[in-house]
């Protein structure tokens, strides 16, 4: 883990010295450099005593990068297509285990000929347009503000049923650190 580094990082950008961290802990400066190139490893109770000096959850110092604030700006979305319609997906933020997109369906455009299944779990929020989704046996027609949710595992479809494009919010959950598909 690079703990030492998440400190040093925070530190610096609240402005607080060695000094002041080594004042409020009652550690000493030697340590803190240490701690802070990572050629020390601290104990919790340390941790917990340099957490509360910079204001800050002592869990924030154990995160890791990938595990921290991920921010995606509109104008830097990662965008792909999808499926035979080539549907437009922007990729609006992601975790280890769940991936947000917004779909962009063109009227009479679908996720596909038949329904098709994959890991995880799905939730959606249409934005804009009216749309037609089908998991097995259920289907329902949603429009502006619906949500709908499932487990990706059962085969399913969505469709664009309406005049204009349709929008869709889509939040995919998955347990593992596969590449999470898309409805």
């Amino acid at each position: 883990m690079d703990i030492g580094s998440n400190i040093r990082l925070i530190r610096k950008r609240k402005n607080i010295t060695i000094a002041q961290i080594c004042e409020e802990t009652g550690l000493s400066q030697g340590f803190m450099s240490q701690v802070e190139t990572n050629k020390t490893s601290p104990s919790i109770a340390t941790l917990e005593n340099i957490a509360r000096a910079l204001k800050v959850p002592l869990a924030y110092l154990l995160l890791k990068k990938e595990e921290r604030m991920n921010i995606v700006r509109k104008d830097e979305r990662l965008v792909t297509t999808s499926g035979s319609d080539k549907l437009k997906v922007e990729h609006l933020s992601s975790t280890k285990n769940v991936r947000t997109m917004i779909v962009e369906l063109p009227p009479g455009s679908s996720t596909g000929d038949t329904p098709h299944a994959h890991e995880g779990e799905e939730v959606h929020i249409v934005i804009k347009g009216l749309i037609y989704a089908e998991q097995g046996e259920d289907a329902a027609e949603f429009q502006e503000g619906d949500s709908f949710s499932w487990n990706a595992c059962t085969p399913h479809l969505v469709k664009n049923i309406g005049t204009e494009t349709a929008l869709i919010m889509i939040a995919v959950y998955r347990e593992s650190e596969q590449d999470l598909g898309i409805i």
